[in-house]
């Protein structure tokens, strides 16, 4: 993880407009008092948003098509759901076009991990 953590920070500084967005809306434990973290080294990768213990939430721009990406995609998350991990994935579109869609979904997915959440947590 310290090989990446530079490489993170570098990512968060230089976040896409979707990133931006979407961290607006669920950091500072704004839904529903969860925490997040961004730009996250774990398992080898660095995630977009992490709810640590519990959920990886990724964001897919227009840059996502080839199916080498894809591909490299399914490989990454499969290692990260093997750490105990649930994804879900978002296109940019979904942030700009319904963030309030986005961020209900994203509660609810929370809300189905709680015990794994709140055994993190203690």
């Amino acid at each position: 993880a310290h090989r990446l953590t530079p490489i993170a920070q570098r990512l968060r500084r230089e976040a896409t407009r979707a990133e931006r967005i979407l961290w607006r809306a669920i950091n500072r434990g704004q839904l529903d008092g969860f925490k997040f973290r961004r730009q996250l080294p774990l398992a080898g990768f660095i995630v977009d948003f992490a709810c640590l213990g519990a959920l990886i939430i990724e964001l897919d721009g227009a840059t996502h098509s080839t199916d080498a990406e894809l591909a490299g995609d399914s490989e990454r998350q499969r290692n990260i759901e093997e750490q105990g991990y649930t994804f879900l994935r978002f296109r940019n579109a979904d942030v700009y076009d319904n963030l309030d869609g986005a961020a209900e979904t994203i509660l609810l997915k929370l809300g189905a991990l709680r015990p794994r959440i709140d055994a993190t947590d203690s």
